[in-house]
């Protein structure tokens, strides 16, 4: 069936119909909030499990969206979560055309709104900040080898709007990708533009990124995805979610390779899930 048919055939579904297909690897929240809420309390808890049989955690997360990180940061400090023994490994950064990351002081900046999220974690509960690893042009060809030398816990993303699952856009053989400099497709640039709160600035927005690859991605023990329009009305993601339960993967939309993972899971809401009108 070409990817056409497909999307078709799945905009047509009910969501009582997507329920019952997809049973163990979705979750269906109320809202953003909850989806936040959710998130914040699955890694709080992940790392207290393994600190309570006296391992290390390692996760792969995103930064945005951001919703997340104020919850996590007043769970760490109400409940006296040490991440002393948390690595982090941030999927992506932006880049400027000579592949070099973006300065933290940039508005678009992951690392520098996230160093600063992090800076209201309890001084005494905060991992060692070489513990929280961006992409960087530095350390680029050392991410693949950092990553395998430890037991991957868990890998937490969002799904773009052609299916990118870190900044991994559609390309030949994108399943089987390592850490690298990136090319963002027009897709992806136009819909960030708009959400960025920089009035879609299309001229000047990146046209590069830094990103850990799927090889990484997939090679944790458990991967927790979510997907969702967000906070700004625009129904963007109920396809590509469709798309992520449903379709047989490709490398035109690098999100359907996820249900060749052992363990995985979509967080979405109601909103998301919603049928569209089908063309």
């Amino acid at each position: 069936m070409k990817r056409t048919q497909e999307i078709t055939t799945f905009n047509k579904l009910s969501t009582s119909e997507l329920k019952t297909k997809m049973a163990e690897h979705l979750i269906v929240l109320k809202d953003n909030n909850e989806m936040y809420q959710f998130f914040a309390e699955h890694m709080c808890n992940l790392i207290e499990k393994n600190k309570s049989k006296d391992e290390p955690t390692t996760l792969i997360v995103p930064f945005g969206p951001t919703g997340q990180y104020p919850i996590f940061i007043k769970m760490i400090n109400a409940r006296r979560i040490s991440l002393v023994n948390t690595q982090f490994f941030f999927m992506d950064e932006y880049a400027d055309n000579e592949g070099f990351e973006i300065s933290e002081n940039h508005h678009l900046s992951f690392r520098g709104k996230l160093y600063a999220m992090f800076d209201k974690i309890d001084k005494e509960l905060l991992p060692d900040f070489s513990n929280i690893i961006f992409p960087s042009h530095e350390n680029l060809n050392k991410l693949k080898e950092m990553i395998s030398k430890r037991k991957l816990n868990c890998t937490y993303g969002g799904v773009g709007i052609h299916g990118h699952l870190a900044f991994n856009e559609p390309e030949k053989g994108v399943r089987y990708s390592d850490p690298r400099v990136v090319h963002l497709n027009d897709f992806t640039v136009t819909i960030n533009s708009i959400r960025a709160g920089i009035g879609g600035d299309l001229e000047n927005f990146p046209r590069k990124a830094l990103t850990l690859g799927m090889n990484q991605l997939f090679s944790a023990e458990k991967m927790v995805i979510f997907c969702r329009n967000g906070i700004d009305s625009i129904d963007w993601a109920n396809t590509v979610l469709r798309l992520a339960l449903l379709g047989t993967p490709g490398d035109d939309y690098p999100v359907t390779y996820l249900k060749e993972h052992n363990d995985w899971v979509v967080v979405t809401d109601e909103d998301t899930l919603k049928t569209p009108n089908t063309l």
